[in-house]
Order: structure tokens, then sequence, then C-alpha cells
């Protein structure tokens, strides 16, 4: 079992009272809390400050909850602009003063750290790195006076906007014991060149503090997982494989309207994640060792990383993003591909495809999009073949951006009419904007008035086509 604390941050339960937040994260199975300071919870500020941690311990203690203290409160410091004073603002007394009482909050509650961000800059560059190099010894002895641990986080948009920036950082104030790194791992999607995963590992033992959400490249926007563009079962091997023991916290600050339920979706995810991910990488590794396993593997992967659909709210029956075997099978068929020659991991990928069941088809073809370029020829039947189906898994896995690359013109249209005749969302058809022509659209106006004639409702999904091409 992995090492790690999965939590969750208390700024995504911000209309809830802080116990009451507290008792729903542990009793959906969280292990960890990611605290951050606020008016509405645990107020830094509150005149019976002191009594307020001890009863905090101890009730962190009784539900069994680690704890690491975030700084992240829009307006506890000034209520009229976010965020401010920050490290790298003109005064920053407020902000130190804020720092060194939540140094103080986590040393009485056993906190593993204090996590915390540079601020954004409106001054120049070097003006605004001298403020926070002048300002940061004195956060670090604080810190050091109280034994407590001190998590820098690149934030996008900041000063420190990226890992190196915090190494950097890091390196020219000496490398303080007191200072690690606290990653947001959708922040690494966002602003980084490389992935999380990679990120993670990059930062290693100097980790204590680590959030997690789902982010776009060039977005800062937190989002559930599934939403973005993250690798989640990756990102927690990469936990695993760097030994990190710390707390490893949900980060959906604007979430706060469907708390509970968000809370759980996110504890379903990540599980299935460290499932898959314990499962997945032994069986890569066989694949990879004898690509002969993928035989008994590929049927096996509904049983281990389970059959859940990744995006359970938007997607309940797996029909645009796909389900966790699905998931499973692409990655299972990437390890084949690079160890067989071409034209034998063709013969492969048809073998599975013909001789598997329902599930095994549709993993085959939700994974042409990653390995489908290997054997485009086989590919493509396969795609032929699925759209000749009436199983809408099948249609809908079809329609991704292999097809989109690949399948003719004609053949493609008539996928698309196939999804309004059964059913399917057309958000399952990759590209469908760029693809989109004219025949299509006189298709489905026919269709319209056929359905309309007999009395019958049209889809939205094709009102919407019809309306986008005026």
């Amino acid at each position: 079992m992995s090492g790690y604390h999965l939590g969750y941050g208390t700024n995504g339960f911000a209309n809830h009272r802080l116990d009451d937040a507290l008792a729903i994260i542990a009793d959906l199975g969280y292990t960890a809390v990611a605290l951050t300071l606020d008016h509405q919870h645990l107020d830094p500020y509150a005149h019976d400050l002191a009594a307020c941690v001890d009863r905090l311990a101890a009730r962190l203690d009784t539900l069994g909850l680690r704890c690491v203290v975030e700084t992240g409160a829009r307006f506890l410091l000034d209520p009229w602009h976010k965020h401010e004073p920050t490290l790298v603002s003109e005064d920053a007394d407020k902000r130190l003063d804020f720092l060194a009482r939540a140094i103080r909050v986590a040393g009485g509650l056993g906190a593993d750290c204090v996590s915390f961000w540079s601020g954004v800059s409106t001054v120049d560059h070097d003006t605004a790195w001298r403020r926070l190099r002048e300002r940061m010894p004195a956060v670090l002895a604080e810190a050091d006076r109280r034994g407590v641990r001190l998590g820098l986080e690149p934030e996008p948009g900041m000063l420190v906007e990226t890992l190196s920036d915090a190494l950097r950082l890091r390196t020219e104030l000496g490398e303080p014991e007191p200072l690690g790194i606290t990653l947001d791992v959708g922040h690494c999607v966002a602003v980084e060149e490389v992935d999380a995963a990679t990120c993670l590992r990059r930062a290693g033992g100097l980790l204590v503090n680590v959030q997690l959400d789902d982010m776009r490249p060039g977005v800062h926007e937190h989002l559930e997982f599934g939403d973005g563009e993250l690798d989640l079962p990756a990102t927690l091997a990469a936990l695993d494989e760097i030994g990190y023991r710390g707390v490893a916290a949900v980060e959906l600050p604007r979430h706060g309207h469907a708390a509970p339920q968000v809370a759980r979706t996110a504890l379903t995810a990540l599980r299935a994640a460290r499932l898959d991910q314990s499962w997945l990488g032994p069986a890569q590794r066989r694949v990879a060792a004898d690509p002969g396993a993928i035989r008994t593997l590929f049927p096996a992967a509904g049983r281990h990383a389970g059959r859940a659909p990744l995006h359970p709210h938007s997607d309940p029956d797996g029909l645009v993003h796909g389900t966790a075997d699905d998931l499973a099978r692409t990655r299972l068929l990437e390890t084949l591909a690079t160890v067989l020659p071409a034209a034998e991991f063709a013969t492969e990928l048809a073998d599975l495809y013909r001789y598997g069941d329902g599930a095994e088809r549709r993993g085959v073809l939700r994974a042409l999009s990653a390995v489908g370029d290997r054997a485009p020829a086989t590919g493509l039947a396969l795609v032929r073949d699925a759209l000749r189906s009436n199983d809408t898994g099948l249609i809908a896995a079809a329609l991704g951006p292999f097809a989109a690359r690949h399948l003719d013109q004609h053949g493609w249209r008539h996928g698309v009419l196939k999804c309004l005749f059964t059913g399917i969302p057309v958000a399952a058809v990759a590209e469908l904007d760029r693809r989109a022509d004219d025949e299509l659209r006189r298709m489905i106006t026919d269709y319209a008035g056929e359905r309309r004639a007999a009395g019958r409702a049209v889809p939205a999904d094709a009102l919407r086509l019809l309306e986008g091409a005026r």
C-alpha cells in the first residue's frame, strides 16, 4: 500500500463549518486534511487562537487526520484585494506576521508543514526577487525556531511560478533545511514543460506537500479529475516511486457548492487510480518482457482497474471519455507497441479485437488514439467494423481521434449520423467542428425532417449541430 496520505482541502468546504467539514472528510475515508487558515476556518487572528488550536488538534487526533497548513486565503489580510499583501509587495509586514502565525498554528497542530507562495509581482522581476530573498530569512528563522517545515509552492502567474523557480530560490538561500517544496500537480499541467510525474520525481526528497487536482495546459483553473489533462495513475505512481510519505490533498477551492459530492467523487477517482497503477505497472512490465502476456492481461483489465466511467458526473456511461478499464487497456497497448515490430503489433491488435468481448473491443478502439498510427490499416478496419455494429460503446469509441485523423469523410459522416440514431452524445466524436461539412449538415437536416414528419422529437445534439451551421 502507498505510504502517502490522501487528504482534502478545507478551502473546498468554504460553506461548511470547519468541524462539519473535517467530519465529512474523515467519514468519506480521507486520512488527511489541508487546512486553509481563514476567517471561517481557524482564524489566525482570533482572540482565543491558542485554545482553538488545542481543540482542533484534539479533533484531528480523534478523527485520525494528518494535517498540513495552507496560507492561500483570499481576503484574510485585505478585504479589498485578493491575496494581498504578499512577500513581494512593497509592504509585506502583514504577510510576514500571518506566516509567523501560521507557523505557530502548525506547531500546535503537529502539522506536516506550512505551505505558502511568493505572490504576484507588480514591479520588475529583479526588484521582486530581491524583496523575496530579503524577506525569506525571517520566515525561515520562525520555522526553524518552531521546528516546522515550510513548503514553497510554485503558482501560475506568481513570481515563483515553476518548480525551477522554487529550486533556484532555495539554492540562493543556501538550501535551508526547513524549506521544502509544495507541488500542485494541476499547476504542473498548466505551466511546466514536463508532466506532473516528472516534476514530482525532480522535487524528490524536498517534497513536503502535494496538492491534487486536474488542469489544462496554459489555464489556471482547478478541475475535477478527468476534466483536464493530468495523467492521474502516472502521477500517483510517481509519488510511490520517490517514496513520498506526506499528505497529498485534493485542491478544489471553487467546488464548495457541492463539496461532499465532489469530495466523494475525487476519492473514488484516486482509489481507482491507485488500484490501477498497483496492478497496471507490473502488468506493463510483464508485457514488455513477454509480449504474449497481453493475451491474458488485456481481458483482466476490467477486473483489476475497475469499469467506472472516468467522468462519472458528465459522462456516466463512459461514452465520451471512456472508463477505467479503457484507460488501463490503452496503457497495455502502448507498452506492447514499443516492443513489437509494426507488423506483429498489427496482428496482435486485430486478434485482441476479433477474439475479445465488448469491453475488450472497446478498449482496442479507445487505444487507437494512442497506438493506431503504428498500424493504421488495421486500425481503420477495426473502426469500420465497429461502425457497422449497433453497440453504442463500440461506435462511440470508434469515433475518437484516430478516426478523426484517418477515416474517410463518407464513413465519418455516417458515423456521426449513427450517433444521432443511437443516442450517443456527439461529444464522443473527436474533432467534430473541424470535420463537419455541408454534406453532413444536409444529412442531419434530412434526418431531422424525417423525425418531425413522423411526429418524433429531434435529438438536441442534431439541433445544436444545425444551429451551429447558421
